[in-house]
């Protein structure tokens, strides 16, 4: 067995990424369905604000972008889920 780390950081990393995956994947949800509730953490640029048209497309764009980014980020937590949780088995089995 290849132990990497002890038990109580296997276990502190277990706890934080259920966290960063149930966080960052409600994020994820939220911003898919556009809700207004996160319109201010939009990067919209200030010449965009002009055209009602361009602020839309600005708008969506920038949803759908900070959307696949908290989904890739909840998945890269559950690939330290699988890490964290394979160490506290091998730490508990040693």
């Amino acid at each position: 067995m290849m132990k990497i780390c002890g038990p109580k950081l296997s276990l502190c990393c277990t706890i934080l990424s259920v966290w960063a995956i149930i966080q960052l994947g409600l994020m994820a949800i939220f911003f898919y369905v556009r809700s207004p509730a996160f319109i201010e953490d939009l990067k919209i640029d200030d010449h965009d604000h002009h055209d009602a048209e361009k602020f839309l497309k600005a708008l969506d764009t920038s949803y759908s972008t900070i959307a696949v980014n908290c989904a890739i980020s909840a998945g890269l937590y559950v690939v330290t889920l699988a890490v964290s949780g394979w160490q506290m088995w091998v730490n508990k089995n040693s």
